[in-house]
């Protein structure tokens, strides 16, 4: 009797063709569908490395050097003209030096590693030519940033006519846009922002007093 009943059972439904439920059930196409919105594409890092290196070395060069000399040249001189004139000198020059040095440095590093694919045949490959430091560009955002730098303290020091106020101005400016980059650098090279803005700050002190100190010393002295 049991034998008879399960003879006239109807075989199962066949899935319909095209149906997504025939291959997986519709709960993993789903999932599946998440997992791909929700991949990220993988920030590379090391290729922020090349002009971040450069703008941030130039921008802080900038901002030193030229304040470095404005301090050191108004610690003998009081006039406002003289510590922008010097400011300006100091600008052009160092956004020379920052362009042709960084222009040779990378450079060189651009012909190492292309000679080192010339050994391994994967000249050719366009990826890793892509991949490869511009030197042009190295030395463009070097000048470009050490110009950006360059300008924080003589636009501080431009108004301001009493002497006392124009270098406390100076300094303040100088302070603020020291923090105000080494946090940017930081934050795009995911490093701790604190500690590099510190960092950078308390060098600029020393590099900014070190230079008014020392000039005013020699400026006094009978030579």
């Amino acid at each position: 009797m049991a034998t008879s009943q399960a003879s006239h059972q109807p075989p199962p439904a066949e899935p319909k063709p095209g149906s997504t439920s025939s291959i997986f059930p519709l709960e993993d196409v789903e999932k599946q569908q998440l997992e791909e919105l929700e991949v990220e594409v993988p920030v590379d890092y090391a290729a922020r490395a090349q002009w971040l290196r450069a703008a941030v070395l130039g921008a802080n060069d900038g901002l030193l050097s030229t304040a470095s000399l404005m301090m050191g040249v108004g610690a003998i001189r009081t006039d406002v003209k003289t510590m922008i004139l010097t400011g300006i000198a100091g600008m052009i020059a160092g956004a020379c030096s920052m362009a042709i040095g960084e222009f040779v440095s990378v450079y060189s590093q651009y012909d190492i590693e292309v000679a080192q694919m010339d050994r391994d045949g994967n000249r050719e490959n366009k990826e890793k030519m892509e991949k490869l430091p511009s030197p042009w560009r190295a030395a463009g955002a070097s000048a470009v940033a050490f110009g950006v730098g360059a300008m924080v303290p003589l636009l501080g020091a431009a108004f301001v006519r009493d002497y006392k106020v124009r270098l406390g101005v100076v300094v303040a400016v100088v302070s603020l846009a020291l923090l105000g980059f080494a946090a940017l650098a930081a934050v795009l090279g995911k490093a701790h922002p604190v500690k590099s803005s510190l960092r950078v700050l308390l060098g600029g002190w020393l590099a900014m007093g070190l230079t008014f100190g020392l000039t005013k010393l020699v400026g006094s002295a009978d030579l």
